[in-house]
């Protein structure tokens, strides 16, 4: 498969890149600065704005996986946050299809509900699942979702399109970096329940998704089974969301958050490393 890679020089596209490379796929790389790229791989320096030159950049692709995106608001305007991420998500998809692509994968986030970044974080059930309402209050976590209807208005008037959008939680090297920084006692952990995914599983997740049997828009979740904490999830919950109720009863170091949709659909578990 040649598959048309944006974000290219970013954490997630530079676990992506040699992952699909092993499995054989053939590699169009595209950042707004480029990696050095290995022997073989076409480069293209292009701005998500830049519609024109992205149509020319997949001519030729079967699939694209778009990871171009300001990953964090910390330090950047609001506004200058949701319009880089909606225009360029946008741009990006419908670029592909004038190139004749149907097979997407497109990053998003857990903080489409609402999360990290927001003023009061909201929680109608654990764990969260893709029926989960969002409750987005700035500007990061709205353009998250906004990408995502974005992905459903491109299905409804090009029926033959297939995107995923995948929601993944901190993308880390290991656990042991995402046990480091969210302890029970942290503002990131409590502020983002303790979650986190691999990097290799994150990108094994991309290409996996762009052969998955689904038609249309679907959102997956796509997080670590477990926690960064030891400590039974059954005790923290109760500790500092005792008001949230669980669909089911949680066992050991669970994690907050439901991959069960990504393990049915796309094939996709976490790796060994991550429980």
């Amino acid at each position: 498969m040649k598959i048309a890679l944006t974000g290219a020089g970013g954490k997630l596209g530079q676990a992506i890149l040699p992952l699909a490379l092993a499995q054989g796929h053939e590699i169009v790389a595209i950042d707004r600065r480029l990696p050095e790229l290995p022997t073989g791989v076409a480069g293209y320096t292009l701005e998500m704005s830049d519609y024109d030159g992205l149509v020319g950049a997949f001519s030729g692709c079967d699939a694209l996986i778009h990871m171009a995106a300001i990953p964090s608001p910390r330090g950047l305007r609001d506004h200058e946050v949701h319009a880089n991420n909606v225009v360029g998500s946008y741009n990006a998809m419908r670029a592909a299809v004038d190139a004749g692509i149907s097979r997407i994968c497109q990053g998003s986030s857990v903080n489409a509900i609402g999360l990290a970044y927001a003023l009061e974080r909201r929680f109608d059930y654990f764990p969260v699942d893709e029926r989960h309402p969002p409750y987005c209050d700035e500007g990061y976590s709205l353009s998250k979702w906004i990408c995502e209807q974005q992905a459903d208005s491109l299905v409804r008037r090009f029926p033959g399109l297939h995107i995923a959008s995948l929601r993944f939680h901190w993308v880390v090297a290991d656990r042991a970096q995402a046990m480091a920084v969210q302890t029970l006692e942290s503002a990131k952990g409590r502020v983002e329940l303790w979650g986190y995914v691999l990097a290799a599983d994150a990108a094994r997740a991309c290409l996996l998704s762009l052969t998955a049997s689904f038609t249309g828009h679907e959102v997956f979740y796509i997080v670590a089974d477990d926690t960064t904490l030891d400590s039974p999830t059954a005790e923290v919950a109760v500790a500092y969301h005792a008001d949230v109720a669980w669909k089911s009863e949680p066992v050991a170091n669970i994690s907050f958050f439901s991959n069960a949709k990504a393990g049915r659909i796309l094939a996709w578990r976490p790796s060994p490393a991550a429980v």
